[in-house]
């Protein structure tokens, strides 16, 4: 399950840029990828050169670089060789940070959250996606190195297959990047849906102290992605608006509609946080009825041992004059009118519907 905070003590001190990775997932080396594409050429270089990512960006063809591993002294590279500046590197590495927009003039950053769906316990897995747009390229920060399970794999196919998104350019494989991450929220919403389905269920039918742990975990997953959702609402609003250079007005189109699908996964995330408050209050209201059956049952029994209890106490007192002591039918008589008693009352229960 990811974590709301992670130890940001080793960043403590450091003057403002810092190349410093701040994560959980740490690579040896950055993979690197480079996609050059036009209307009528592809080609595709794999583990491409450090040093040489600058040429090879510096075509008429669309560039696209995707660093698969954050590594500081490979960030710094290649920040050095596009112009970029020293904090955009610096919230690069620092895998904390909230989903934001920034415009530099020469180039435009986007950072993200991508949540992508797992066969594992914690359910889903989130990672940073770092994206740069310039004048004909793009570069793709992701925090997982290869092998893992990479968000922005089905673009890469798209590229390779030449569909329409080699016909447009750079901002368009922009675009295509970001409505890939929104796209996998669905996916993540659609499984934790199914989950919060089942546990409502079993709250309803039979409350366990055990569930309320897996309520506390969804709720803390609903929240994560509260959080990774509503700062994106903000950052794909600037962008549909056309305030920045860098998107072309046929590209402001397919912004809006990631933005409808940002406020769908809004929409449907808040709800979900209403489900599981309300499944918090059934749990306690299934819990605090059973108790009240429990308390009305035992309540219904001691009622009728009262009665019952006090004829005993009676008889069960040690006097020399009482007759029935000595009576031969006696005992009998003593328990049938407690068996009648106890009848009668019961009958009087069932007709209040207390039983």
């Amino acid at each position: 399950m990811p974590k709301f905070t992670k130890k940001l003590s080793s960043k403590v001190g450091l003057p403002p840029g810092t190349l410093l990775h701040v994560g959980d997932t740490r690579a040896d080396k950055a993979y690197i990828q480079v996609t050059n594409y036009d209307g009528e050429q592809f080609s595709e270089i794999k583990d491409a050169p450090l040093c040489e990512l600058g040429k090879l960006a510096a075509t008429q063809q669309v560039t696209w670089i995707q660093v698969q591993g954050l590594h500081a002294k490979a960030v710094e590279e290649i920040g050095r060789q596009f112009a970029i500046h020293p904090l955009v590197l610096e919230d690069i590495l620092h895998t904390t940070q909230r989903p934001k927009l920034a415009d530099y003039g020469e180039y435009l950053c986007v950072i993200l959250k991508s949540l992508t769906v797992t066969g594992e316990a914690d359910d889903y897995q989130a990672e940073q996606v770092s994206l740069i747009l310039g004048p004909n390229y793009v570069i793709s920060f992701v925090e997982s190195p290869p092998g893992d399970n990479n968000v922005l794999a089905n673009v890469h196919e798209r590229v390779k297959s030449r569909g329409r998104i080699c016909q447009l350019g750079a901002d368009y494989l922009f675009y295509a990047l970001i409505d890939s991450i929104v796209d996998q929220y669905f996916l993540v919403l659609e499984h934790l849906g199914e989950k919060i389905e089942i546990l409502e269920d079993k709250i309803a039918s039979q409350p366990r102290p055990e569930l309320l742990q897996d309520l506390h975990g969804l709720k803390h997953d609903m929240l994560y992605l509260r959080k990774s959702v509503w700062p994106v609402r903000e950052l794909v609003s600037v962008l549909e608006r056309g305030e920045t250079a860098h998107i072309k007005e046929s590209t402001i189109v397919y912004l809006r509609d990631i933005y409808d699908h940002v406020i769908q996964v809004i929409e449907t995330v808040e709800i979900y946080r209403d489900m599981l408050s309300g499944m918090l209050d059934i749990y306690l209201s299934s819990i605090s009825n059973r108790m009240s059956e429990v308390m009305k049952m035992l309540t219904i029994i001691s009622t009728i041992f009262i009665p019952l209890t006090f004829i005993a106490g009676v008889y069960g007192m040690n006097f020399t004059h009482m007759p029935e002591l000595e009576w031969e039918y006696g005992y009998p008589m003593i328990v049938s009118v407690m068996l009648l008693i106890s009848l009668l009352m019961v009958r009087y229960f069932r007709k209040k519907q207390w039983l």
